[in-house]
């Protein structure tokens, strides 16, 4: 005789069609790549936050609030780009004195956000930031 045990698939989050896990795991692994990281998010130009996996210091700073202050920029240099004939804008970096900020837009109405420490690569953030933003562009159908 045959014996088969059944067993219940493990627990995902299920969000808007698509598995949470594939966010939280693109996400995780720009942090994991990437030395001296704070955060990394997706968002939507609305402000929303998609998913976001922010490190102790992250969280200390703020980074969810930052990030929905930012979309305002985001969109800002959008528009800018498209009135002035430059196309759509591809990437955004913004560096201040205690934090280094990356975005790189996935379509849209959607982006990835990285924070960095002073001391991080920007290079490499900015490099991890386009490979995640080709995995996931598929998932993000507008």
């Amino acid at each position: 005789m045959i014996s088969i045990e059944i067993t219940s698939p493990p627990r995902i989050n299920y969000r808007n069609g698509r598995y949470e896990a594939l966010f939280k795991n693109a996400l995780e692994a720009i942090l994991g790549r990437t030395e001296n990281s704070l955060g990394a998010l997706i968002m939507g130009t609305d402000g929303i936050a998609v998913e976001q996996v922010l490190s102790d210091e992250g969280r200390d700073l703020n980074l969810d609030v930052a990030a929905a202050e930012f979309t305002s920029l985001v969109r800002n240099a959008q528009r800018t780009g498209t009135d002035i004939g430059h196309g759509r804008l591809r990437e955004l970096v913004l560096s201040y004195d205690d934090v280094s900020v990356a975005f790189r837009l996935i379509n849209n109405e959607y982006f990835l956000m990285l924070a960095l420490r002073p001391d991080a690569v920007l290079g490499r953030g900015r490099f991890e930031l386009r490979k995640a933003q080709l995995d996931l562009v598929h998932e993000f159908v507008t």
